[in-house]
């Protein structure tokens, strides 16, 4: 069996990969890749692997826009590393997905239902999975509110209304367009699912930035660029050179909707 990995975490690469080995001596790790850009790559360069695990959030996007390059004909069972993603979208479709950490009786449960569902119709399979990575985008776009403790109450807290979010210290905020900070039960790697991809970017390990809150660009030294808001932040938004060409994409695309 030749399987193919898209894992950004090296860690959690390396713990499936290991089960893997243990329930299958036989198997064949392909290739371990952490990127949607190079997970491209490799699907339209190489024949389909018989089975796919993949992350749902990379380290440069959520796994779901790889499908928006290539036809994945390859079944998938996705990793995620919380249990609030999309979830009804996975049942429905009858696609299976593993929470992390992963352990031995879960992947074999997953691989038992993958070996049922593809038994009888490999492309019925795959056309799920294209059918709930459609459900997934779209139930992220329509996240209109967040529940956010402001002072001594809990208050809905809309998605238009927040410029960016930040990390610091193993701590999340949310920031509105008046400079007010809210904290945040979530994870900024979950908050990037959350988030539509349309009006915001994950701009570095610290920021996701609001389209609407970009007020003009500055070119840093090294190739980068640097954010600079309409609202203050507790530090520069500097952007790799690595993803100047993805943000510039994106600014551009949200741009014209």
């Amino acid at each position: 069996m030749k399987v193919l990995i898209i894992e950004d975490e090296t860690a959690a690469a390396q713990n499936l990969t290991a089960i893997l080995r243990t329930l299958c001596p036989d198997v064949e790790i392909l290739d371990t890749i952490d990127t949607v850009v190079d997970s491209v790559e490799y699907l339209q360069a190489n024949p389909a692997p018989d089975l796919v695990f993949m992350d749902i959030h990379l380290s440069d996007g959520e796994s779901f826009r790889i499908f928006d390059s290539v036809k994945v004909v390859a079944p998938i069972i996705f990793t995620t590393a919380y249990d609030q993603y999309a979830l009804e979208a996975f049942k429905v479709n009858s696609i299976d997905y593993l929470l992390k950490p992963l352990n031995e009786a879960e992947v074999q449960r997953a691989m038992d239902k993958w070996r049922t569902l593809t038994r009888g119709d490999k492309a019925s399979y795959v056309e799920r999975v294209e059918e709930m990575v459609q459900v997934a985008k779209q139930e992220r776009d329509e996240r209109q509110t967040f529940l956010v403790r402001f002072r001594d109450k809990i208050i809905p807290l809309a998605c238009d209304d927040i410029a960016y979010c930040y990390t610091c210290e193993e701590r999340v905020y949310a920031y509105n367009f008046k400079g007010e900070r809210f904290p945040m039960e979530h994870t900024l790697e979950t908050l990037q699912g959350m988030l539509s991809v349309r009006r915001f970017f994950r701009a570095n390990r610290q920021f996701i930035v609001a389209r609407e809150a970009v007020k003009d660009i500055s070119v840093w030294f090294g190739s980068r660029l640097q954010l600079n808001l309409k609202v203050e932040t507790p530090e520069k938004i500097i952007i790799s050179k690595a993803r100047v060409p993805e943000f510039k994409a994106w600014l551009t695309t949200s741009a014209e909707r």
